[in-house]
């Protein structure tokens, strides 16, 4: 009698902790951090050796202040590429209103702080949903209808609505700056044994409660809106989005519905940074401007879609902005600068050349 065929075993891959593109990111980061060692270790070696040891010991306190503030600044930059780069990642339009509505949530930031006295940090609480809200709105209302216009007539349209917000606010607002100044921004912190005395000191450095609660606060919030989007269904379905559409549509996503979230949790990102930032920064009606070239730069250098990228990215371009400005005051030659805008423009420019895709985006 034959003996009986046995079914045949099929040996699954054993899935990682990690997703797989995930690992991959955090290799080409590692590769990057190993890199970036060896040149720290370089230039460590240049300053200690001869006249530019002598060059360092008048301008190295110059070069780390630009480099502190320069990573602080940049982590707020991170949080406002996020949300531009999430939005185009899944409903791949250039959002040029981003930096209108970032302005919004500094005058909702201002508004709560001089009528209500809420702290501009607590203020986030307001922020965050209100933005939210606002740009679900504004995705049905006015994007969800140009969902299938040509690219051109899409980047148009946020274009004019960009510039409807900073007219209305012009109207409500004035064009009179507004800024906030807190009140305990130079007191004394005791956290356990632990005393605070800002602005701190950090090897001869300054360090300002502003800038260093923005700092810690986009980190945070960066840390949240990555693990909604690697750990949650929600998170799963935009991803799920963001690389097909028509696949996503065949397992049953909705993907009106997904864009439209998303959409509202790229506004939320420039709310939490509207009350991060406007206690070191003051408002106008067109303030949201800068923050728009920079936040497109950023998407560029991390990565289209990326948001991992856009962190690092904004790390980067805060790092070339401060370094920028104090370059031609520590230089013992000329060095052309005008604006921060320039560096910026700068790496722009090299990015398209050498990596058009971005530090952790895709061939």
């Amino acid at each position: 009698m034959a003996s009986e065929q046995q079914p045949m075993t099929i040996i699954k891959p054993r899935q990682g902790l990690l997703p797989r593109e995930t690992r991959q990111q955090l290799m080409r980061l590692l590769r990057y951090g190993l890199g970036g060692l060896v040149i720290v270790a370089i230039v460590w070696t240049l300053l200690n050796t001869g006249a530019i040891s002598t060059w360092y010991g008048q301008w190295g306190v110059v070069l780390r202040q630009a480099l502190v503030t320069g990573v602080l600044v940049g982590s707020v930059f991170g949080l406002v590429a996020m949300g531009l780069t999430l939005i185009f990642g899944v409903l791949h339009i250039i959002n040029f209103a981003h930096g209108a509505l970032l302005t919004v949530g500094m005058y909702i930031t201002f508004t709560l702080f001089e009528s209500f006295n809420v702290d501009p940090y607590l203020s986030v609480f307001v922020t965050i949903p209100a933005l939210f809200i606002l740009g679900i709105i504004i995705q049905r209302l006015i994007i969800h209808p140009a969902r299938n216009a040509p690219g051109h007539n899409q980047l148009l349209l946020t274009l004019g609505l960009a510039l409807f917000i900073e007219n209305a606010l012009l109207v409500g607002f004035t064009a009179t700056p507004r800024f906030i100044r807190l009140s305990y921004a130079r007191d004394e912190f005791s956290l356990g044994p632990i005393t605070l005395d800002f602005p701190l000191r950090v090897f001869g450095t300054t360090v300002t409660l502003e800038k260093l609660a923005a700092f810690i606060f986009a980190l945070l919030l960066t840390g949240v809106l990555y693990f909604i989007l690697q750990r949650t269904d929600l998170g799963k379905a935009i991803r799920a989005t963001a690389q097909d559409k028509e696949g996503a549509a065949l397992v049953g996503i909705d993907i009106d519905r997904i864009s439209m979230i998303t959409f509202g949790i790229g506004t939320a990102c420039v709310g939490a940074a509207a009350a991060l930032v406007l206690p070191f920064l003051q408002v106008d009606p067109v303030a949201g401007n800068a923050f728009n070239i920079t936040a497109f730069v950023i998407v560029v250098l991390g990565g289209m879609g990326n948001v991992l990228g856009a962190l690092i990215g904004g790390l980067i371009i805060g790092l070339t902005q401060e370094l920028w400005v104090v370059l031609p005051v520590v230089l013992p030659f000329p060095f052309p600068s005008s604006t921060k805008l320039l560096s910026v423009f700068i790496v722009f420019v090299l990015v398209l050349f050498f990596r058009p895709q971005g530090i952790l985006g895709k061939k």
